[in-house]
């Protein structure tokens, strides 16, 4: 009986070493600041971050197979401007932030970052969370859902050709599942930057010249610099080149935009010092057009 148990130890062990090993999408670290929120109890605080942590890292968001060190490096950080401990209702923001490695750098850089003004929601200490997709009626876990799906989606788009194109459909199908929500965020024409909004404009057909932007940005831009620094920054420019053809097919998307905003210094450090003056008085051209709220920066180029 004990060699029979030990033979079948054994297997198992086997069985588990070949196996590769398999993650989830995400390694995501939330922050709550609940500073401006007096006198009530911080474990209310302390519960929610652990909570949607596993949210967020414990569950399968797609059928890609991750492994663990290939899990996408992500923030939420939230910022709760009101809570009521009577109905159980939190009023804040929500600053979300990934990063990818860049290929053959000690470097990462990021891949998509937006700040939410309308992160508001209900939650009980100690509410286990669900999400699904067909059955949208918690403002909280579809906001998070969405936002992963934006995460997965860019980080995919960075790695091959509208890579991220099935990802931000699902971001949709959250948008239009949640249009019976009485939260902000969901609806058409309420918000150029919020999420109906940012995804409406992500699955528009004058938008393919970002996508096409962001594959090379990354894989023909950034990835190659090691190899071939001025190779790289040429795919810097000519990713530069399609964010301009996106900003002019479609003048009021925010994207292009935020794209400037989050990629601001790393933009800052690719020319600045380097190449032709005509190249650098191009580039300046393109982003102060593209956002003139940042022109003292380009400017510095």
């Amino acid at each position: 009986m004990l060699k029979h148990l030990f033979h079948i130890i054994c297997a198992i062990s086997l069985l588990s070493l070949s196996a590769p090993m398999q993650a989830q999408e995400l390694d995501a670290r939330v922050s709550i600041n609940h500073q401006q929120v007096q006198g009530t109890s911080t474990s209310v605080f302390e519960t929610l971050k652990t909570t949607l942590e596993q949210f967020l890292n414990d569950r399968q968001w797609t059928n890609m197979q991750f492994k663990k060190n290939e899990r996408i490096s992500c923030t939420f950080a939230i910022t709760i401007k009101k809570y009521s401990p009577s109905d159980n209702t939190f009023q804040g923001t929500l600053n979300v932030q990934s990063t990818r490695p860049v290929y053959g750098a000690n470097y990462t850089t990021t891949c998509f970052a937006f700040n939410d003004p309308n992160f508001n929601f209900t939650y009980q200490e100690y509410d286990q969370l669900d999400f699904r997709a067909d059955v949208i009626d918690n403002n909280l876990t579809a906001m998070l859902a969405y936002y992963v799906y934006m995460i997965i989606g860019y980080d995919m788009d960075s790695m091959s050709p509208s890579g991220g194109t099935e990802y931000f459909k699902m971001c949709q199908d959250i948008v239009n599942s949640a249009q019976s929500l009485n939260e902000k965020g969901w609806k058409a024409f309420e918000d150029n930057k919020n999420r109906h909004a940012i995804i409406t404009d992500l699955l528009d057909g004058g938008m393919e010249p970002y996508h096409k932007m962001l594959y090379t940005y990354y894989r023909q831009g950034l990835d190659v610099m090691s190899e071939n620094t001025e190779r790289g920054r040429a795919g810097i420019t000519q990713a530069i080149e399609l964010l301009k053809q996106a900003h002019e097919n479609k003048t009021m998307s925010a994207l292009p935009q935020i794209f400037t905003e989050f990629k601001r210094d790393e933009i800052m450090n690719i020319y600045k010092g380097h190449t032709t003056s005509s190249e650098k008085e191009n580039i300046v051209n393109i982003l102060t057009k593209i956002n003139a709220s940042q022109s003292s920066y380009w400017r510095d180029i």
